[in-house]
């Protein structure tokens, strides 16, 4: 996995409050429930009119309305975080949805650092998420012969939204990475789940 660029000062530092009228409102949709909105969203809110096209499509992906479940979901997201070596990204989604994901630790760490054929991945549809996003991350295309697989777990609809959201978290962890965005307090770093693959082996 690629590794965070170094520590440095935050090059578009996000906004803080008291916010602007139209960024105010427009990180209150971003970032329901009066909790603090995330350093990613105040930075795109330096730009409304970008946040807000951003909102209606990041809505979407993290919606029900999404043809993937959950876990499906944040299997793609994490792994091509780790891949894109995005930490900001990666902690956000680890720490906000990997229990709701039922990802265990061994998971986490293959997701990070390991592959598919980890030992902690028994079923075939989250073996094949993972070489999914590790094509079109390493490739910018899925072969024929991993499109055959994928093709008989899911439908269309799952599979365009699977490529989608994959192109959707690499331009997040281009945003995070290039403007050196700070991980969240208390978000976890790579490092904490850095487990060997024999490791992954004995626990699994």
């Amino acid at each position: 996995m690629l590794e965070e660029p170094d520590a440095m000062a935050t090059r578009i530092p996000p906004l803080s409050a008291p916010y602007p009228e139209q960024a105010a409102a427009v990180l209150r949709r971003m970032m329901p429930g009066g909790e603090e909105p995330i350093a990613l969203f105040r930075t795109y809110a330096r730009n409304v009119p970008l946040a807000e096209a951003l909102h209606g499509w990041g809505s979407y992906q993290l919606s029900r309305r999404l043809s993937l479940g959950l876990r499906d979901r944040e299997i793609l997201i994490d792994r091509t975080c780790a891949r894109c070596g995005c930490e900001y990204e990666w902690g956000v989604h680890i720490a906000r949805f990997a229990g709701r994901a039922a990802l265990t630790s061994q998971q986490i760490s293959s997701l990070t650092h390991g592959s598919s054929a980890d030992p902690c991945w028994t079923d075939e549809r989250d073996r094949l998420l993972l070489d999914a996003a590790d094509a079109l991350h390493d490739d910018r295309d899925i072969g024929d012969a991993l499109w055959a697989r994928l093709s008989g777990h899911f439908g269309p609809e799952q599979i365009l939204d699977l490529l989608m959201l994959c192109g959707w978290y690499h331009a997040i962890s281009i945003t995070a990475r290039a403007t050196r965005l700070a991980p969240e307090p208390g978000a976890p770093r790579f490092d904490a789940f850095r487990t060997s693959a024999a490791q992954v082996a004995d626990d699994a």
